[in-house]
């Protein structure tokens, strides 16, 4: 189980193109006391919001509508920033460079968002 006080004021952002979804994964970051950067429904707009705001780590929906997230992942590995990846799919369909990125397997709960997100923390530093 992943300290909560270790998530407080880490600054996450979301990228999910289910309005639903991407609601309860911003009630559980509040609840673990993380800030929402975004959310982002669109890969454009995740892209901008990667290059501009000050975020620690991301999560990301693989497929946002049929369009692959990979742009998004490869920009925030270029900048350092850690993220995950949040599918029904598993690591199935992530490229071989995204194997062995943390992986949120949808449905999930908030212990297992708290625990990929101390992940993030501590490859963030």
């Amino acid at each position: 189980m992943t300290d909560t006080q270790s998530l407080e004021g880490l600054r996450v952002l979301v990228v999910e193109d289910e309005m639903m979804v991407s609601m309860l994964i911003e009630d559980m970051l509040s609840d673990l006391g993380c800030t929402v950067v975004g959310p982002a429904s669109r890969l454009d707009e995740a892209i901008a919001l990667a290059r501009d705001a000050d975020l620690d780590c991301a999560v990301l929906d693989v497929n946002l509508g049929g369009q692959p997230i990979f742009p998004l992942a490869d920009l925030l590995r270029e900048r350092g920033a850690p993220f995950a990846f949040a599918t029904g799919y598993g690591d199935t369909g992530l490229r071989d460079v995204d194997r062995g990125s943390p992986v949120l397997q949808k449905p999930f709960r908030e212990g297992d968002l708290a625990r990929v997100l101390g992940e993030l923390r501590a490859q963030a530093g």
